[in-house]
This record gives C-alpha cells, sequence and structure tokens, in this order.
C-alpha cells in the first residue's frame, strides 16, 4: 500500500495485514500516515515495506549494494514508519520487503542477513515476512526472528517455489477468479505451478499486490472465496 493507486480505503474491509511502502520505491510521510489511520480503523496489522532506493523503476530492478548499506537503508525505512505509527498509536507488525530486494533475499544469504540484522537493531519481535521456503527463512532462524512463509494470489509459481519471474509471459496472473481459487488451494495446502503441477509451498500468509489496477476486485473475489470456504482470515 501507499504506492500511488489511492485505492487503500477500499482494500481495508478485505485484508487482515497491509505492507506500507517507505519512501523508497514509493510513498511519503503524509501517505504513510494517512494509512496508518486506515489500518487502525480497520484493525488491520501494519508492516513496512522497504525497497531499494529506486522511484524510476518502482524499486523492481536489481541492485548490487554493500551488505552494511542495504542494512542501513532497510532500518531508516522501518524506523521512519515505526515512528510515524508510534505518532499515530499504532502498533508496527512486520516487515516484508519490496520488489528486487525480496526477490534478491530470497536467493542471496547476505542479503537476507543484512535484512534480519536492520530488524534486531530496531525490534527483534517485529515478523519478518519472505518467499516460502526461501533462503530468508533461514537467515530469521538464525537471527532469532519470527518469520512468516508468504505465497502469492496473484502471481505464478515456478516448479521449484519461485515466483515466474515478471519479465516472463504469464507471470501475472489477471483474473480475480483464478486468483481467488489459488488463495484457497494455497492456504489449503498446495497450489499449482505454471506448467499444471502440483506444488506444495508453505503458507503463513497470502500476498495480493495493491498496485494492480483490478486489485479491488481481486481482494474481494479472494475474501468471498476464502469465507465461503471457512478459511479464518486474520482479523476476523
Amino acid at each position: 500500500m501507499g504506492e500511488g493507486m489511492e485505492n487503500e480505503f477500499r482494500l481495508m474491509p478485505f485484508i487482515s495485514s497491509a505492507n506500507i511502502a517507505c519512501g523508497f520505491h514509493a510513498g511519503d510521510e503524509a501517505t504513510m500516515r494517512r494509512i496508518i489511520r486506515l489500518c487502525v480503523q480497520h484493525r488491520v496489522a501494519i508492516g513496512a515495506h522497504p525497497s531499494f532506493p529506486d522511484r524510476p523503476n518502482f524499486g523492481r530492478v536489481n541492485m548490487n549494494l554493500p551488505a552494511g548499506q542495504v542494512k542501513d537503508m532497510v532500518s531508516d525505512q522501518i524506523r521512519l514508519l515505526m515512528r510515524l505509527c508510534q505518532e499515530e498509536g499504532a502498533t508496527l507488525r512486520h516487515v516484508k520487503p519490496h520488489g528486487a530486494l525480496y526477490n534478491m533475499a530470497a536467493v542471496d544469504l547476505n542479503l537476507a542477513n543484512a535484512i534480519c540484522a536492520a530488524i534486531i537493531e530496531i525490534d527483534p519481535g517485529l515478523i519478518l515476512f519472505g518467499l516460502s521456503g526461501s533462503i530468508m527463512a533461514d537467515a530469521a532462524r538464525s537471527h532469532g526472528i519470527t518469520f512468516y512463509h508468504e505465497t502469492f494470489s496473484d502471481r505464478t509459481y515456478r516448479h521449484d517455489g519461485t515466483l515466474t519471474p515478471r519479465s516472463m509471459p504469464d507471470a501475472l496472473i489477471i483474473n480475480p477468479e483464478q486468483s481467488a481459487e489459488q488463495a484457497l488451494n494455497l492456504a489449503q495446502g498446495s497450489g499449482i505451478d505454471a506448467e499444471g503441477k502440483k506444488i506444495f509451498p508453505k503458507a503463513d500468509t497470502i500476498c495480493l499486490h495493491g498496485d494492480g489496477p483490478d486489485a479491488v476486485a481481486f481482494a474481494s473475489s479472494i475474501f468471498s472465496v476464502l469465507r465461503n470456504n471457512k478459511i479464518v482470515i486474520g482479523h476476523e
């Protein structure tokens, strides 16, 4: 959230947690504060969404930065959102890296450790969201950080459990019904890769990107399907 779509108030009834852009790929303090207030109003858990410093590319282009610089930039973003949360009487609950930083940290232990080091320095009680089954889980475990294995309702998977790169065809799910079906399957313990084969990623949390033009339709469809199948959504 906070990535320029201004659809947050419409998404809030359908979600249990929000990842708020912290200014490096999108957003600013005024936007962050507005979304924090919406989260408090709707009892939605608040997460920091730190990114590489790359607004022109929306944080979705790989950057090769030293681990120390990654730690500092992640720390700066978490601290900013935490300060705004404190000023609004809210609590920061988790951290989810954004875009290229997320994908690189899923396979690069040095990056994953840098993110964990930033969390430990600020608040070891913060939960880290990362790609299900990835190296980030190992880094979190070694730092004593709670890790939530994350799956995706609007992205396709390769058979090894990684996401189909956005540069490839069919990386995105563009149909709300298909997205809801994938979310239900993931919540029930399995999924289907881009070739139609079953995969079994662990799903502690399911992501829906808020920057898509049909994000609200996706969220509504997913919410209805999960509830109709007696899947309890976090804030219920």
